[in-house]
């Protein structure tokens, strides 16, 4: 059997989509697995055990050349590329854990016989069930969007007890990062926390003194070595946490998916909003805290049994209490 995960974007979505990955590894050990996502994201899933093949999609160069001159032409050249690649695989299932129309669209690309899809009215973009044959509506205790991936496999007959995380190892990212850290200062046994103040939009970030002020305490009075981490256009911010504290912390070099990856696991404790690198801690099994205003922890949050995600009381970011994340990094951490 050939089946197709369709799963574009982003970091921290198509982290918490890889347990779908592995359900069917165990659940179908011969089918042949690939993973159509999006060429950023395309990190996270190369050389990934539970795969068999990766097809990176770039939708967001293909929306920036559509309008330049010409552009429509290239942008139509790639996509019959592209289809034609897919369809030479001939796949017989293809699974879509997107629900928007672009993911639909490259479901239907597949041809294959089965195409498995949420319900109209669990997709994010409705129009997306017009592409699927098979649609599920997740049952009423799947809470959380991991547990909805999940009861996307129920028409294959797969039901995962719980979710599980493979994530690929990379031993030369290993071995950087603990050479930075040994240039650091950073001994094993030092109780290293993660700080993580960007995310992909201005409404799902945590105020950075607020940040500053939780860094302050773990380093002053839990011991903790504070790192500051930092993605494309966020280094001022992670700078400005320095600059409010006393305790002098770590941060942390420009990183890579695989680095950033070695740097969580080696990681007590991760705090960050609603981003990627959450989930990547979160899926390493790193107690993670993850702060929510505009979106709900219970569907979005850090999934695990040392994870937790604190609800802002009124929708912002700022009226999340930095006492209050204080005291959950603590109990995490003891």
């Amino acid at each position: 059997m050939k089946i197709a995960i369709v799963k574009l974007s982003s970091l921290g979505d198509v982290l918490h989509a890889l347990p779908v990955a592995r359900a069917l590894r165990r659940h179908v050990p011969e089918a042949h697995l690939t993973w159509i996502v999006e060429a950023r994201e395309f990190a996270i899933l190369k050389d990934h055990p539970d795969l068999d093949a990766v097809v990176p999609v770039d939708t967001r160069l293909w929306r920036r050349l559509f309008w330049r001159p010409a552009g429509a032409v290239e942008v139509g050249g790639k996509l019959s590329r592209l289809t034609e690649r897919i369809r030479r695989a001939r796949f017989d299932v293809a699974i879509d854990l997107q629900g928007l129309i672009k993911s639909g669209l490259l479901t239907a690309y597949t041809g294959a016989a089965l195409r498995i899809g949420f319900a109209f009215a669990h997709c994010r973009e409705p129009l997306n069930a017009l592409f699927t044959n098979r649609r599920v509506t997740p049952p009423r205790e799947a809470v959380h969007i991991v547990e909805q991936y999940l009861s996307l496999l129920a028409p294959l007959g797969v039901r995962a007890a719980r979710p599980v995380w493979e994530l690929p190892w990379d031993p030369k990212a290993e071995q950087r990062i603990e050479e930075f850290l040994s240039e650091q200062g950073v001994k094993p046994r030092d109780r290293l926390v993660a700080l993580n103040p960007g995310a992909g939009r201005p409404s799902k970030r945590w105020p950075v003194e607020h940040f500053a002020r939780v860094a302050e305490r773990l380093a002053v009075e839990a011991g903790a070595r504070v790192l500051l981490l930092w993605g494309p256009d966020e280094e001022a911010m992670a700078r400005s946490i320095a600059a409010r504290m006393t305790a002098r912390p770590l941060l942390a070099p420009p990183t890579t998916i695989p680095e950033l990856t070695a740097l969580l696991r080696r990681s007590a404790l991760m705090v960050a909003g609603d981003t990627g690198p959450l989930h990547l801690a979160a899926a390493l099994g790193t107690p993670s805290i993850g702060l929510y205003g505009p979106t709900r922890a219970e569907r979005n949050g850090p999934y695990g049994p040392r994870c937790r995600g604190l609800q802002s009381p009124n929708g912002t970011m700022a009226a999340i209490a930095p006492d209050d994340v204080f005291a959950a990094a603590m109990e995490l951490l003891e």
